[in-house]
């Protein structure tokens, strides 16, 4: 588990491009003592921390170490944004980078927790902590994180999906208004601003293009403990199963049944619904790595 490694900035538009420029140029951009991180990548020293962690949370890169130097590699992954949309502006990569960091329950802990765990729909900042402290307590075996920590968290994760201009229009100056890239996917709003409400958005239909959501349910039947040869996966472990595209993009029943329709429509799939069996199979030439 991983706690505040943020330094409390969360992602801002245009850091992971920056990041895989210059990983790609220099594996040890972040730790080589022979150039300045900082002036390299023009920002300030927590800032490169925080980048440095963020690489990693998002899927982007992995850091490994070679004798006594650590080096970040970019994964297969991040050569296959670099290649097709590096400056990360298509919904698609959007999606699939929220995906890989509501995933990552080493790195990005809050984050997995969030949308894995905590099956609350309305909440406060006092709900979310409590909460999140309950479970960090529960699996921690007895280790402790600071409430001030997780209320770091708390911040960071709400700025990665809301717009700080629409949670504190009156905080915000025209000159500072550089807000996360995945807040543009829309799955949080404030509800209630003076009480600091927030609300999970449920994924609306047309919102994300079908192929995003097979190839989650591909990658996490690949991942799966529990695959079988008949190469099909029940409905319910599709909404219920953690990391999985129910609870990931927060989907409700109706609307993830409209999305196996659509990929039935585009025949990559055949979706099963009768004799209590609510299946989906591989039937259409799609074919699983």
């Amino acid at each position: 588990m991983k706690f505040r490694a943020h330094e409390t900035f969360f992602i801002r538009k245009g850091w992971l491009y920056k990041g895989l420029k210059h990983v790609k140029n220099n594996a040890k951009i972040f730790v080589d003592k022979n150039t300045k991180p900082t002036d390299v990548l023009g920002i300030g020293t927590n800032m490169v921390k925080a980048l440095r962690y963020w690489m990693q949370a998002v899927g982007l890169t992995e850091e490994k170490r070679k004798g006594n130097t650590r080096y970040q590699e970019v994964t297969s992954f991040g050569d296959i944004v670099w290649a097709n949309d590096r400056y990360m502006e298509e919904d698609g990569t959007l999606w699939f980078l929220h995906y890989k960091l509501a995933t990552n329950k080493k790195l990005a802990t809050t984050w997995y927790w969030f949308f894995n765990e905590f099956n609350v729909k309305e909440f406060s900042k006092d709900d979310f902590v409590t909460s999140l402290d309950g479970y960090v307590k529960y699996n921690e075996d007895g280790g402790e994180v600071s409430l001030s920590s997780l209320e770091d968290d708390y911040n960071c994760l709400i700025n990665t999906y809301i717009s700080r201009k629409k949670l504190s229009p009156d905080k915000v100056s025209p000159e500072n208004t550089i807000d996360c890239p995945l807040g543009g996917i829309n799955l949080l709003d404030i509800i209630d601003k003076k009480n600091r409400i927030i609300k999970k958005i449920t994924l609306r239909k047309d919102a994300i293009h079908p192929l995003i959501l097979l190839a989650v349910i591909v990658d996490q039947y690949e991942n799966s403990e529990n695959k079988n040869d008949s190469k099909e996966v029940k409905i319910s472990s599709l909404l219920n199963d953690h990391c999985n595209i129910g609870k990931i993009f927060n989907m409700d029943l109706n609307i993830l049944n409209y999305y196996l329709d659509k990929l039935q429509e585009m025949k990559y799939i055949r979706v099963i619904r009768t004799a209590g069996l609510d299946v989906v199979k591989n039937r259409y030439g799609f074919r699983y790595k």
